[in-house]
């Protein structure tokens, strides 16, 4: 304890924090008078820094919630589950992260190992509730039960509980818009499955802006993958796109990675947009214009909601959708 009180460690804390040290003081100490956020940002400080936290310190979790994500190779999986997890720890929960692989454990399967340890809650990012060939009595089923739920990213009417969703249609919308702003003709879309709602609301959002005439073939379905975009790329260069607009932003790589093999150059000969605003995708070559997913609202709303169904407050059953934003980078320029 001692070491952890030392001047300069108060000092890299309350830094850290940006609080006083007084006030670091009082939280490392246990005694009253510190707001519950002040206080949660002196233990994030403690912990940043690599910190032990005082024993005193340690208070019990106020119950274990499950957090459902599809994947962590996309790194917008990886950033929300960041920011869920910081929420859930501010009010005391403690998370557990359930990652599902292929050949691994179903969606399903990991509901119910959840179950079995009395989770107090359930996040889910991009699940089943996002595939419209899916059954959707699992969640039924899973509300029966009495265990309180929210779904991110994907929305299914038949299914009553909290759903967070970024506006995909305006999302495609505006990607089209700043493209044509650009004096593009020829814009295509590489997308996922239009199975899966996201999808499914780009294809709708993506046709509202590009005149149907001009739509025909320049849509191509595939992976949310680098592979996938890279796939796509390849069929709307055949065909003469000079801009495209992709549903996320391993993709966006994939179709750049697509035009280099042409020998096109990204963004004289080809403009791309991507999809997310995913961590690190600011420092590609060139830069990513992308379409921003505001996770850090989304998460935290997802969270607010969940905990609210806990505390047996009612909670409207009904889709919160959250306005992205066109993030312009160096991989759109000036039609050629």
């Amino acid at each position: 304890m001692a070491g952890v009180t030392s001047p300069l460690r108060l000092t890299d804390i309350a830094a850290q924090a940006q609080v006083s040290e007084a006030t670091v003081s009082r939280v490392l100490n246990g005694k009253p008078g510190v707001a519950a956020g002040t206080r949660h940002k002196v233990l994030a400080a403690l912990d940043l820094l690599g910190y032990e936290r005082p024993v005193r310190l340690k208070r019990r979790s106020n119950g274990l919630v499950g957090l459902l994500i599809p994947e962590l190779t996309n790194p917008i999986f990886p950033a929300f589950a960041q920011v869920i997890e910081q929420a859930l720890a501010g009010h005391g929960y403690t998370p557990v992260l359930c990652t599902q692989t292929p050949g691994g454990a179903t969606e399903d399967e990991l509901v119910e190992q959840l179950e079995e340890r009395g989770v107090t809650g359930i996040v889910f990012l991009s699940g089943l509730h996002a595939d419209a060939a899916a059954d959707p009595a699992r969640y039924q089923r899973l509300a029966a039960r009495g265990v309180p739920f929210v779904l991110i990213n994907g929305f299914n009417e038949k299914i009553s509980a909290p759903f967070v969703s970024p506006d995909d249609r305006a999302a495609a919308d505006m990607a089209v818009r700043h493209l044509e702003d650009l004096g593009h003709r020829r814009i295509g879309l590489a997308i996922g499955p239009t199975r899966y709602v996201p999808s499914a609301r780009k294809e709708q959002g993506f046709l509202a802006a590009v005149p149907s005439a001009e739509s025909e073939g320049l849509i191509q379905r595939t992976l949310f993958t680098v592979e996938g975009g890279h796939a796509a790329g390849m069929a709307l260069l055949d065909r003469g796109c000079t801009g495209i607009v992709c549903g996320s932003d391993p993709m966006a790589l994939g179709v750049i990675r697509a035009a280099r093999e042409r020998g096109l150059r990204v963004p004289e000969d080809v403009s791309v947009v991507g999809f997310d605003d995913s961590p690190l995708i600011a420092f590609t070559d060139p830069p990513l214009t992308t379409v921003r997913q505001p996770v850090r609202a989304m998460a935290t709303a997802a969270v607010g909601a969940l905990l609210e169904a806990v505390s047996g407050t009612p909670v409207q059953r009904t889709e919160y959708i959250f306005q992205p934003e066109l993030v312009v980078r160096g991989s759109t320029s000036q039609a050629p």
